[in-house]
């Protein structure tokens, strides 16, 4: 599969049937292939997909409120250099962050296995070190899961203490999964109308605006990589976007300046009465609904995408999560590298690289001597941009028919497609991209932080390009309410 046609396939599975919707993948262009990175996977062709369906998008709602049609370009290596941009991230000339725990990452199982955890949150990190009954450094942790756990067993006792953990799976192994086979009977995204709402005379879509999504309200209830993703994409094309985050929920700091460019933050409490009161009175006036909590999580809380559809006709609800909102595993927690793991994508690239090194692990389980992901957050970020896409797409289905809109992603379902696309022989032999390798994809920004060194949107739009018209802020900057 190519860059070409996988944005092809994107398009069209949100447009089927619509031959004007069709004419505008000609406005497109892509340069640049696989592999762009040292992978076996098309790592190249999800990003400027991804990011190509975002950027088109954007284009098509531009010219849907009266704007002329404007072509619009991706090239593969910044697109690759996007889904990157935690890592090539700097304030005030600094080395790149460190955005691990040292327990995060790979453990050899008594078995034979490999199984990794993710201890980036202190919560997480202290109910793992509950169940393995050790200390904290890395080294304890490796010598209590080498000596005391099969892989299986550990991997299904950290689920069940709601922790994150994934066992490193076969392509085979994951395929025979009830998670695997739901997540098989899902599309790569849906679009589903859930409610009835007239065409609004106030719907921002319905005026002459700068840029593709100016005056549309956005709030974000969004944190890490997927979900911030998918609000950055939608201020760099305009929108008002407000993030909301709890005041007690941990955060990672270089995550928070990487995806908070665009955006103003505020914080708000849904555990008490107030904040859920300020939430909903946000709804009545917002125009797309982002979460990224696990399936159930904000209904619970009375903001479910039904109940924002009533209170608020009209609007789009943006669902993201690990697994998706089907299967066994539809309330487990997961991100982007434990998704890898269990999916059979990591084994993939770590077999490829034990035969391209002749070298291999004794183990029946694993023949390899370490498990090897992929070169990027890929699930993160294409989901992100793929939510953004879905989410302009409802609203060109909202400014057309009315209605109110629920977009679903999730991780798994990505890493499906992904793995769908094929794979390259030698991918792996692809040279490593460093910082000053894309320093013209790099942009500079003052901000409360610093001065920050980031990635530039991808997309390159002829007549809107895509910026951002406000810098990063610390967690809580803002008021909880909407600018005039």
């Amino acid at each position: 599969m190519t860059p070409r046609d996988a944005l092809d396939h994107l398009w069209m599975l949100a447009h089927p049937d619509d031959g004007a919707a069709a004419a505008a993948l000609d406005l497109v262009d892509i340069d640049g292939d696989d592999p762009g990175l040292p992978s076996v996977f098309r790592v190249g062709t999800l990003a400027s997909a991804a990011i190509g369906a975002a950027g088109l998008a954007a284009a098509r709602l531009h010219a849907l409120r009266g704007g002329p049609d404007q072509r619009v370009a991706i090239d593969v290596r910044r697109a690759l250099a996007a889904f990157r941009s935690e890592r090539y991230l700097s304030v005030d000339g600094g080395a790149p962050f460190e955005l691990r725990h040292p327990v995060t990452g790979y453990f050899e199982t008594r078995d034979g296995r490999w199984i990794q955890l993710h201890a980036n949150f202190a919560h997480h990190l202290h109910g793992i070190l509950r169940v393995l009954g050790c200390g904290e450094s890395r080294d304890e942790v490796a010598r209590a899961i080498r000596n005391d756990w099969d892989g299986a067993a550990l991997d299904a006792a950290l689920a069940e203490a709601g922790l994150c953990a994934a066992l490193v799976r076969t392509p085979r192994e994951w395929a025979a999964h009830e998670q695997a086979r739901a997540v098989a009977g899902l599309p790569l995204f849906e679009i589903e109308r859930i409610g009835d709402a007239d065409l609004d005379a106030r719907d921002a879509l319905r005026t002459a605006g700068a840029r593709p999504l100016d005056g549309l309200r956005v709030l974000d209830l969004t944190r890490i990589i997927a979900g911030p993703v998918a609000g950055r994409t939608l201020a760099h094309h305009g929108a008002d976007v407000l993030l909301i985050n709890g005041p007690h929920l941990p955060n990672i700091a270089p995550l928070v300046i990487d995806n908070g460019r665009g955006k103003r933050s505020a914080t708000l409490d849904l555990r008490d009465e107030a904040g859920r009161a300020q939430l909903h009175a946000l709804v009545r006036e917002a125009d797309v609904f982002v979460q990224g909590y696990r399936p159930g999580a904000l209904a619970a809380h009375g903001f479910s995408p039904e109940a924002l559809a009533r209170e608020r006709p009209g609007i789009v609800c943006v669902s993201i999560c690990a697994y998706s909102h089907r299967g066994p595993w539809r309330e487990r927690r997961g991100f982007d590298s434990l998704v890898q793991s269990a999916s059979g994508i990591v084994w993939s690239e770590s077999v490829a690289s034990s035969l391209s090194s002749s070298s291999s692990s004794s183990s029946q389980h694993a023949p390899f001597t370490s498990p090897r992901p992929l070169p990027c957050q890929a699930l993160d970020h294409a989901t992100g941009y793929l939510a953004a896409f879905a989410a302009m797409t409802a609203l060109a289905r909202r400014a057309k028919e009315g209605g109110s809109w629920h977009v679903r992603v999730s991780l798994a379902q990505t890493g499906r497609w992904l793995q769908t696309m094929g794979t390259l022989d030698d991918g792996q032999r692809a040279p490593e991209v460093s910082a000053a390798d894309v320093a013209d994809c790099m942009e500079e920004m003052a901000t409360p932080f610093g001065r920050v060194r980031a990635v530039a949107p991808a997309e390159r739009l002829e007549l809107t390009p895509a910026f951002y018209a406000r810098p990063c802020v610390p967690i809580g900057t803002d008021a909880p309410r909407w600018t005039s």
